[in-house]
């Protein structure tokens, strides 16, 4: 046994029990005062029959750190119990004056704000937790003060009241407590008797883990701008609504990988590095190892104004991959259905608020479907991914609806309940020019015709006066749509399909892609793609081709459409745009 001591803190013992005592562990709030007592008079012999220091002959296998020391003022002597690695651990706490008698106890389990304060229930009421997060707001008086503490697993604080004759050396602890802060709380939970909150926790003692200079923290009790947030992104997360937008993200990625696993597909991760353009669109980031010396860059014989990428790390010029789909339709023509979930980037130098440089996409294969199966999958996923998030993120739409979109319940709502509209893009159209004649001017793009790509404004019409729900507009013209979408009959059109929601337009492209060996040939020379490129993408029509459909969805989009949220630069944690690449 060894003892250690410090100024101004309780003596505290440590022993290891593992070859001496075999304890069961039981909750704080299922153990009566008599059995404490009972404990703590167990214990006390135990300790006696401890040997010295001088008589220990392998003290370092008796050996535990110390912890819970106290200073003697705080309350009276403690033994708790703690388990450490497989071993149970004896803690006690006393000082030099210490009376004989003590009071045993376990250790209070650490709770989230959200278990209390969302999750919990009146069953909490008189239970000691440890609570442990920043702190957001703090009033202090003389003799108590009130502080509100978030772990960032709800939108709201939790309240905790710290009573100067309760928490030890509570004036220097309140000295050190700002905004920014990390606590750690230990206290019993109560009813609260303020407006808008059920709960709070009466402390017993509060740590300062981690202090925060009130001058120089960025983040003062006010609404920033998101933009100024930005700037900061490695502490916007601590404001509610970079916060929220990460829960309803998190719960929609829980939700999309639960709804394709219990529809039987199988979850490829597929490579970040290509050599393929999958849209054929030329805006790839490229990855290279080459020098960054012009004068050393190796070059092709005989044009020195071409660089040779033969010498480069791959052999052959390299990109970051705009789409996992090429590599999802060779799994999904051997396992069926497959889908991806990963990082796509696009070299697109625009400074939308739709556009990111790097995002995710999430992208389903399914072999042996075509058009109308996609279709009938995709309406599938997007309402049981909203119908998720509706029922864990209340609190967090809530508060989107309040500050960012009045009518988000509403929209989301209509989205789960009413089935999705579905329109030809020739008729899509039709009705377009019909509704632009009618005033010409109060559109952006007022010229639509066969062939147009719809623009936003064209799309958010279909879906949001028009239909007034999530509308599918499929069979595009060929030369718009990408080359391995399949040709339909007419020679025209394509079997493609987008699917439109209101507050956002374009939410998942998808189609049925070319099965057949000799159409996609031409239509990669068509397109002036080289087919020594997609040797292996043609194979999987020479093998055993068939019919497959699939689609992809732009992950920080849905996030947009759910949360409300206009700028794409929220609906991710570190946004990569034109110019930027901080953090």
């Amino acid at each position: 046994m060894v003892l250690g001591t410090r100024k101004g803190t309780s003596s505290c013992f440590c022993l290891s029990l593992t070859n001496l005592i075999t304890v069961t562990m039981f909750s704080c709030a299922a153990i009566a005062n008599s059995r404490h007592q009972a404990q703590t008079a167990a214990f006390g012999s135990l300790l006696a029959k401890v040997p010295t220091k001088s008589s220990r002959t392998s003290p370092r296998r008796l050996l535990a750190p110390c912890a819970f020391t106290q200073a003697p003022s705080c309350r009276p002597p403690r033994l708790l119990v703690s388990p450490v690695s497989t071993s149970t651990t004896l803690y006690v706490s006393s000082s030099t004056a210490a009376p004989s008698t003590s009071t045993a106890t376990t250790v209070p389990a650490r709770l989230k704000v959200r278990d209390i304060l969302i999750n919990g229930d009146d069953s909490l009421i008189g239970q000691r937790v440890t609570v442990k997060g920043w702190t957001r707001t703090i009033r202090s008086q003389k003799t108590f003060s009130f502080i509100e503490i978030n772990d960032g697993s709800s939108l709201g604080g939790l309240q905790v009241v710290a009573d100067a004759e309760k928490v030890c050396d509570y004036e220097a602890v309140l000295s050190k407590i700002h905004t920014g802060a990390a606590l750690g709380v230990v206290g019993v939970i109560k009813a609260s008797p303020g407006k808008g909150q059920k709960y709070e926790v009466a402390a017993e003692s509060v740590e300062v883990v981690g202090g925060c200079d009130p001058e120089a923290y960025p983040l003062q009790k006010k609404r920033h701008t998101l933009e100024f947030l930005r700037g900061i992104a490695h502490l916007r997360p601590r404001t509610n609504t970079l916060a929220a937008v990460a829960r309803v993200r998190s719960a929609l990625a829980f939700a999309t990988h639960n709804f394709f696993q219990e529809q039987g597909f199988y979850y490829l991760q597929s490579p970040i590095i290509t050599a393929s353009d999958c849209e054929g669109a030329g805006e790839m980031f490229r990855v290279t190892t080459l020098p960054d010396k012009v004068s050393e860059l190796p070059r092709v014989e005989g044009e020195e104004d071409r660089i040779d990428y033969s010498h480069d790390f791959f052999g052959a010029p390299a990109y970051l991959t705009v789409s996992g789909q090429l590599s999802g339709e060779a799994y999904a023509c051997a396992m069926g259905d497959v889908y991806t979930f990963g990082p796509t980037f696009r070299a697109e130098n625009s400074q939308t608020t739709r556009h990111l440089a790097e995002f995710n996409m999430i992208e389903p294969e399914m072999a042996f479907a075509d058009l109308q199966d996609n279709m009938r999958n995709a309406e599938a996923y997007v309402k049981a991914i909203v119908r998720h998030v509706l029922k864990e993120c209340e609190e967090d739409l809530a508060f989107f609806e309040k500050f960012y979109d009045k009518t988000l319940m509403a929209r989301l709502n209509t989205l789960v309940s009413e089935s999705f509209a579905r329109v030809e893009y020739t008729e899509a159209v039709r009705l377009l020019q019909e509704e632009i004649a009618k005033d010409r001017g109060a559109w952006q793009f007022p010229d639509v015709d066969f062939g147009t790509d719809l623009q936003t404004e064209h799309e958010r019409w279909l879906c949001e006066k028009k239909f007034q729900r999530a509308t599918f507009v499929y069979n595009y013209p060929r030369e718009i749509k990408a080359f391995y979408m399949r040709d339909n009959e007419d020679g025209k059109t394509v079997a493609a399909m987008d699917l439109l929601v209101p507050g956002v337009g374009e939410l998942i492209g998808g189609s049925q892609r070319e099965e057949r060996l000799g159409r996609l040939e031409a239509k990669l020379e068509e397109f002036g793609l080289d087919k020594e490129d997609y040797w292996w993408y043609l194979d999987l029509r020479r093998f055993g081709s068939v019919p497959h459909s699939g689609y992809g969805l732009g992950f920080e989009r849905l996030v947009c459409y759910v949360t409300g949220v206009e700028n794409i630069r929220e609906a991710i944690a570190f946004p990569r745009t034109p110019g930027s690449a901080t953090f």
